[in-house]
């Protein structure tokens, strides 16, 4: 398993700061997932960032940079994509994408 160690220190330290989250770290993707309250929130593959969030969300998200669509044998996921570094270089942009995958996991389901 393949993953920026320090992306992943930066995403559990801004997690780990949130109180009444429940936190759980599991292999997944070939990187590494953070699990909240028992759902798949964000991962961190290779260099990038992977996020789940609210699908109706995907044609405004796919404009932001350094986006890439998240596809699985020839099909596009939605509400799943890639950010490169680009994308989550600045604060503010690191901060965006993790707020956009905390308030869809209140509501996303949870696979058996």
């Amino acid at each position: 398993m393949a993953y920026d160690q320090q992306l992943a220190s930066r995403v559990r330290e801004y997690l780990t700061k949130i109180e009444g989250l429940h936190l759980e770290e599991k292999a997944m993707f070939g990187g590494l997932a953070f699990l909240v309250n028992g759902k798949m929130c964000v991962n961190v593959s290779g260099l990038r960032l992977m996020c789940r969030f609210d699908p109706a969300l995907n044609k405004q998200l796919s404009m932001k940079p350094g986006y890439q669509p998240m596809v699985m044998k020839g099909k596009t996921l939605d509400g799943y994509c890639y950010v490169e570094p680009v994308g989550f270089k600045k604060k503010k942009d690191f901060v965006f994408w993790m707020e956009t995958c905390l308030a869809y996991n209140q509501n996303a389901g949870r696979k058996k």
